[in-house]
């Protein structure tokens, strides 16, 4: 464990589990609450918020940076993914001295088995990010339950953009009875609306101003699906970003919000959400929208 000071701010930072598992006994009572964000560093105003969420709901408040391999199906993804750690560090010391920053290794996670679990998420696995980046969702379940488990939380915060993660997250928490309440957070979007993530930071100002046709176009899905069917949705999409240069669409689908299923026709009374997934040259961006 270290405590950086930063103009005279103090700050628990820890780069192993053992000390960390060790200080969290020190602070915890029978009646306290932790709260707990999962990052990958490269922090945006999203992951702020969702750590000032935490603050604000719980006692204590632990921030995690780890770029985890076992999630990424594309290595040169991995490699190329920003690692940002002492600007992280001012930007959570600016928003409170009373962060605790778990930064460990691969080593310290994984104990030299970087291999993910086989999970059972009762199909959500299967649709959008899961078909198009195998393995993908076995990473994140494997990752985020070792991290609940170092950190015991009893709030953890995730952000509404990557949504089929968050209810993945939630079917892990249920099926392995961990004692975790998970809470969906808005997304927050830039000037332009572009969905904030830390891949943004890839993009040339070019790419970035112009990416603003994602959720542009989500808006027009959203309004077209309201007196339309899905199948007229789905193509207006697709030819939004047929003749576009600059943007290659990997998939547009509308599901259901609870199964992730795709629909093929609309019910009164069950919840939809459109899902996006488009490259602009190597740079992965996502997005989503509430379609009721």
């Amino acid at each position: 464990m270290f405590a950086l000071n930063f103009n005279n701010t103090l700050m628990h930072i820890f780069y192993g589990k053992v000390a960390l598992i060790a200080y969290l006994k020190t602070i915890k009572t029978a009646n306290s609450t932790i709260g707990f964000v999962p990052t990958m560093g490269a922090l945006h105003q999203g992951h702020l918020a969702l750590m000032q969420r935490s603050i604000k709901e719980n006692d204590d408040t632990v921030v995690s940076i780890f770029v985890n391999p076992t999630q990424f199906n594309n290595p040169e993804d991995l490699e190329k993914y920003p690692r940002t750690l002492e600007e992280d560090v001012k930007k959570m010391r600016n928003l409170s001295d009373k962060i605790i920053l778990y930064a460990p290794s691969v080593e310290d996670i994984y104990e030299g088995h970087t291999v993910s679990q086989d999970f059972d998420f009762d199909g959500l696995e299967n649709q959008m990010e899961g078909k198009f980046r195998p393995g993908h969702f076995n990473g994140v379940g494997t990752i985020v339950k070792r991290l609940f488990e170092i950190v015991t939380p009893t709030n953890a915060y995730f952000g509404e953009k990557d949504f089929q993660q968050l209810q993945i997250v939630k079917k892990m928490v249920e099926k392995n009875h961990m004692p975790v309440h998970v809470v969906g957070c808005p997304i927050f979007r830039e000037d332009n609306q572009l969905a904030m993530s830390s891949r943004n930071e890839r993009l040339t100002s070019e790419e970035r101003k112009k990416a603003s046709i994602i959720y542009k176009t989500l808006l027009q899905a959203q309004e077209i699906f309201a007196k339309e069917s899905p199948e007229a949705t789905i193509e207006f999409v697709q030819n939004a970003f047929k003749d576009n240069e600059m943007f290659e669409l990997e998939y547009f689908v509308i599901a259901d919000e609870s199964t992730l299923l795709p629909i093929d026709h609309k019910s009164k009374d069950k919840k939809y959400r459109a899902f996006i997934a488009v490259f602009v040259n190597s740079i992965r961006l996502i997005d989503t929208i509430s379609l009721n």
